[in-house]
Order: structure tokens, then sequence, then C-alpha cells
């Protein structure tokens, strides 16, 4: 049996110009860190010939199919035919999270999914490679309205600055943070679930259709990607890192309507009285989870605030995708 992990993610700044509409014409860069929840695949070998089906596929339903094109799951579908399986495999899934929740969830487990499938053929696909196969996957074989930083994010693990020049040429640099300064910027991090889950390339569908209009709102968020690297190595107030977060948020409401709504809203105004200095709603928009970034003293208030919600406690720089048992 071989179990393939990858984690899921949060998104600081540059959300949206990791997409291709926008980032081919202007260039695209988030900061974003992979965090301590992941999205595992087991694959084993499937004895078909002592069945009267060939494979075996587990995710929140069982599917037992004689034909790789009888699997409804899509991305267990296609992926099993990009990596020339027909039969003789079983596949399961499960995930520290549920989908649809803001972090990256749906590509880290198409990249878990892929490293299982290479490394049950006996093949080794550096991170890169298998973030690119991922985004071709998703965006090209697929057809979903994704981004590119997500399938990064969950190849290569880490708190990088992520740049993006087309889907074949991304260059992750690697944050340069001491394990102090990420201790002291993890303790700032304050994330509740708003209770609302959404399929991200359904919000996203309406952003893609206004790129041009949000031309100039897109260039600001890009370029607050580097102002919060900035801040971060420079070992300036974490205070103007949790303010750029709200000048970005503020941004990104301004891309669609489906970006909020008036509980999300309600939600952050929330936070910020308790005192968090700034936030943003994780993923695409319209539902997920909610980032705060406040001092640990006002933690216990959020807490307080958000008693009738969820609250995640995560670790960052995760490690990337990894083969945990062969």
């Amino acid at each position: 049996m071989i179990i393939a992990r990858a984690p899921v993610r949060i998104s600081f700044f540059g959300g949206g110009t990791d997409y291709p509409e926008y980032f081919l014409r202007e260039g695209g860069a988030v900061l974003a860190t992979a965090i301590n929840k992941f999205s595992y695949v087991t694959a084993s070998p499937f004895l078909s010939h002592l069945f009267d089906y060939s494979m075996r596929i587990s995710y929140r339903k069982v599917e037992l199919v004689r034909a790789v094109g009888d699997i409804e799951h899509n991305v267990f579908r296609e992926c099993l035919k990009l990596c020339g399986f027909e039969r003789d495999i079983e596949l399961h899934n499960f995930a520290d999270l549920p989908a649809f929740t803001g972090l990256g969830s749906s590509s880290a487990f198409t990249v878990s999914l892929l490293h299982a499938l290479h490394t049950f053929r006996g093949e080794f696909l550096r991170p890169q490679e298998l973030a690119y196969e991922a985004i071709h996957v998703e965006r090209h074989i697929l057809k979903d309205n994704v981004g590119c930083q997500d399938q990064v994010l969950a190849a290569h693990g880490g708190f990088n600055l992520v740049e993006f020049r087309t889907e074949k040429d991304i260059v992750v640099n690697r944050v340069p943070l001491s394990p102090v300064r990420l201790a002291e910027f993890e303790q700032h991090l304050f994330l509740v679930f708003t209770g609302i889950t959404r399929k991200a390339s359904e919000v996203v569908a309406h952003q893609l259709q206004r790129v041009d209009q949000n031309a100039a709102a897109l260039k600001t968020m890009r370029a607050m990607v580097y102002e919060g690297y900035d801040t971060l190595v420079s070992q300036r107030p974490l205070r103007e890192f949790g303010e750029l977060l709200h000048r970005a948020w503020e941004a990104k409401r301004t891309l669609d309507t489906g970006v909020s709504n008036s509980e999300i809203d309600g939600i952050y105004q929330t936070g910020r009285e308790a005192g968090a200095w700034g936030g943003k709603l994780l993923g695409a928009g319209g539902g997920g989870f909610m980032l705060f970034f406040a001092p640990p003293e006002v933690h216990p208030k959020l807490r307080e605030v958000f008693a009738g919600r969820q609250v995640l406690n995560v670790k960052l720089n995760a490690p990337g995708s990894q083969i945990i048992f062969s």
C-alpha cells in the first residue's frame, strides 16, 4: 500500500492574480503558506480476477467499476486515465477538513492522488512537475475555473512568495523566516468557519468575466504581496501586516458582488470590533474560513464573540506532498 498526502493552504495576498486570464498579461504573485491539514490518498493492488469489477474507488461514496470510464468521480477518473491505469488498483481518499472551505482542498486532493498514482507505477515527479500536472488536470482536462496557487502550495509546501508568468513558468520563492519570527506570526492567526460552503469555480466564473474591469484592483492586490513579504522579512511590527490584510480584503470585495455577503461582512466586522487588526475570507469568496490577524492577547475575546462557530488551530510552513507510507 502507498499513502500520499498533500497540504491545504492559507493565502494572504495576491489571490485572483494567479489565474492565467490575468497573469499572462500582467504577471501574478501570491504570498501563501501550506498548513498542517492534509488530503490523503491510499493506493493498493486490487486482484480484479477474483471479483466482478476491476477497480474500487472510495471517497464519500464507494464505486466498484469494470472500466475507468465508468467512474463517476471526475478527478479520480481523469487522473487514472492520464497515468495509464485500466484496472487492478484500489484507491481511497480521506481528509482532515471538508471540501469547499476556501483552503484549496480540491487541489490538495488532486496533487495527493497524482503523487500516489505515479508512485504506484514506480515513477518519481519533482514538486514542480507535480504542480504543473495538477494544473493541467484541473484547468485543461476538467475545465475548472481554478487558479494556479493551490496546486503549487500543495506540491511544494512551505511559506512562499509564488510568481506566475505562464502555466509552465511558476517561480517558488521561500520566505526566509526564522523559527522565532514564524512562531510570532503564527500566534497572530485566528481562523473561524463561516458555516458557508461553496464551490470556488462557481464564484470565480463571475470574477473572470470582470478581469478587464478589475485590472487596477488586481494590480494593487499583487503589489501587496511584496509589501507583505517585506513586512515579514524586515522585522517590521506585525500590526502592519494585519492592517495590510484589511486593505487587501477591502480591495478583494470590489472584484465581484459574490465575494462577500451581509453574513460574511457581519462576521468580519465582529472580528474587527473584538480587536483584530485585519483579516480576509480565504479562497475565492462566498464562504469558507475567515482569517483574522490579531495580537495574541485579543484571541480570548475573539473566541468569546465566536463561541458559536468552529475555530481552527493551524501550524504554518507545512511540508509539501509526501509519500508517508509505501
